[in-house]
């Protein structure tokens, strides 16, 4: 499908690609990784041809149709639907010369074509697209001016989804969705039908979707089979061979020039020190692999401060008199590791500027500890950065108090060395920018970090920074992330946020990713069966659907109460035992009082597990019931 063969580039007097080589087949989807700066974008270019190669060939099969998603997004009148309609330009052509052709046998070659591409279900297909992305029915008929630019980002998408391209192109398209999009995009991708080629630093997206990985490093391709996790793996191993022949060959090297320095000039040696030194000159070194400096930070830890942190007690919060949220009733004590579920435009930004002091309530009680200290994180601010200054001049305007040594070691704490630290802001790239953001927003060490989209400008290494130094925080945490990688290895509470309301979702997020796909499937047969005039299956299908997802919070809460109630027993059947020994009598009777008052804690929490797992059970079996009277 795709040939590279001994590309040469450079860019501003550094070789990017240096006769690299690699072949993709037809129907493979394709992973480009490599650190920020190694050529994963410039790749793409040089594929679309927006950009001459200095040397080597890219070739693919004469006519071969490829998509890439334009870097300007759409900002006309024409609605949303129309927009991606127009992006399949074979379709828009037909139609626009059905309108006019006059020559019967032309007319038919072009229903025929029609035909072929399924032109009659195309508004179908781009509405289902849309949808995916994020676009209700009526946000589907509205022009896209009416957008702002990462909604406008997320049509561009559409329409390069729905041509189909042979040959997709795809440079981070998640950086402008939500969760809810990124895990839809996710499952179209692994059915698309053609060759795809994708850049990305959602490590979840790279996991899910590849069949193969191609590693830029060192100005060479290399492919390895499978997803990231794999990839990682296989080089990770690679490198361990690597080393381990690295230090036998050199053990070796030395054992040889040690016979050479020893009898090089005896002359009953001679001779075979004449024969070490030609195989030491015949033994190549093997190459070192360059392994690039691994980006590590960590957040300051806060002072300690009684609970509640913040405390909401049916609380309205929005814009303009209009509420968004209503009845909000939260605690966040610090010990809390919270993300934010939801579509965009439901209010999770909203909340976080609430909890951040951004906004002030509507309506309600809203407490907070008057010592509270916030870090609050948004992409937005990077706007907020002098780009001509340095990042430690930067630092030191926030930090007027402190000393330079001071501020500079705690640039220190997020990947600057002194060189970088004197960089200039422009000439950083976006992820030093945010790890910047980081080091200012948390210079005071504040008691909450607040971090809405944090990764968007993160390559993998400093996201997984990232969540160690999540992980490491001693204070709380609410998030707000499309990479459910970063939420599933750090949050321990999910909130969701949706139909103007905040509440405790009791699943993870393998029961969202379900109850989002069985909506879209609900969704899908509501539309076909209300064309074919399914009413009535329609409202089951709905029912039932919306049943399933009611539930599903209910039966794990009971199967967690189940396996608690399992764990407290066996934990009091072990301390019953103890008690029972003869000696534990004659020793000191602290000990005994200290069993006795273990088994007393222990029983009251049974009793509070079974009367949850009761209390669910009955919830269960009564809407169980309901659902089959009315069925």
């Amino acid at each position: 499908m795709l040939h590279i063969k001994d590309l040469i580039f450079r860019f501003g007097g550094r070789v990017i690609f240096d006769h690299a080589t690699v072949a993709i087949p037809k129907g493979h989807r394709v992973a480009l990784v490599g650190r920020n700066g190694t050529g994963k974008t410039t790749l793409l270019r040089l594929i679309a041809g927006q950009m001459p190669v200095d040397g080597g060939s890219i070739t693919m099969p004469a006519g071969t149709r490829m998509g890439m998603v334009a870097q300007e997004a759409p900002s006309s009148d024409v609605s949303l639907l129309d927009t991606v309609l127009a992006a399949d330009v074979e379709r828009t052509a037909l139609l626009a010369e059905a309108e006019t052709a006059a020559d019967p046998h032309r007319i038919g070659e072009i229903h025929t074509r029609l035909a072929d591409i399924h032109a009659h279900s195309a508004p179908a297909r781009a509405a289902q697209i849309l949808s995916g992305l994020g676009f209700d029915a009526e946000a589907q008929t509205r022009p896209c001016s009416d957008f702002s630019g990462g909604w406008r980002m997320r049509v561009a998408l559409a329409g390069v989804l729905f041509a189909a391209p042979e040959l997709l192109l795809l440079d981070e398209p998640t950086n402008h969705l939500d969760l809810e999009a990124t895990i839809w995009l996710e499952n179209y991708l692994r059915n698309y039908p053609h060759t795809i080629l994708l850049i990305s630093h959602d490590r979840e997206l790279l996991n899910k979707v590849p069949t193969t990985t191609i590693h830029l490093d060192q100005a060479k391709l290399i492919s390895y089979t499978g997803n990231y996790d794999q990839f990682e793996r296989t080089r990770r191993a690679n490198l361990e061979r690597l080393a381990a022949n690295q230090t036998k060959q050199i053990a070796q090297r030395k054992h040889i020039q040690s016979y050479i320095d020893r009898f090089r000039y005896k002359a009953s040696k001679a001779r075979q020190a004449q024969s070490r030194i030609k195989m030491l000159e015949r033994m190549e070194p093997l190459v070192s692999i360059v392994e690039d400096h691994t980006v590590s930070f960590d957040f300051p830890s806060p002072a300690q401060l009684a609970p509640p942190l913040i405390q909401l007690e049916d609380v309205d919060v929005g814009y303009d008199g209009k509420p968004i949220l209503r009845g909000l009733d939260l605690r966040i004590d610090l010990d809390d590791r919270i993300a934010l579920l939801g579509a965009n435009g439901n209010g999770k930004s909203t909340l976080v500027k609430l909890l951040a002091n951004r906004l002030a309530p509507m309506a309600g009680e809203m407490r907070r500890s008057s010592k509270l200290r916030i870090g609050y994180f948004a992409q937005h601010q990077a706007e907020e950065l002098d780009l001509s200054l340095t990042a430690v001049a930067q630092a030191r305007l926030w930090m007027k108090d402190v000393v330079e040594e001071k501020v500079r070691a705690h640039l220190g704490r997020f990947g600057f060395p002194q060189q970088k630290a004197d960089t200039q802001i422009a000439k950083l790239s976006g992820g030093e920018k945010a790890r910047l953001l980081f080091a200012l927003m948390t210079r005071e060490a504040p008691h909450v970090l607040m971090l809405d989209e944090p990764t968007n400008h993160l390559d993998i290494d400093s996201r997984e920074a990232l969540i160690q130094a999540i992980n490491g925080f001693e204070g709380a945490v609410i998030l707000i992330s499309h990479d459910p990688h970063l939420i599933e290895l750090t949050a321990d509470r999910l909130l969701l946020v949706d139909g103007g309301a905040c509440r405790p979702y009791d699943g993870d997020l393998e029961d969202y990713r379900k109850l989002l796909m069985e909506k879209r499937r609900a969704d899908k047969s509501d539309g076909k069966e209300s064309d074919q005039g399914g009413g009535n299956k329609k409202d089951q299908r709905r029912a039932a659907a919306e049943l399933r997802a009611a539930l599903a919070p209910l039966k794990r809460k009971a199967e967690n109460a189940e396996k608690l109630i399992a764990r407290l027993t066996r934990d009091r059947q072990e301390l019953q035992v103890k008690l029972a020994e003869p000696g534990l009598y004659d020793g000191p009777p602290d000990k005994v009082t200290k069993l006795q008052i273990q088994i007393g804690d222990l029983d009251k929490k049974l009793e509070a597990a079974e009367q949850t797992w009761l209390d669910a059970l009955e919830v269960l079996e009564a809407a169980e019931s309901e659902a089959a009277g009315t069925a």
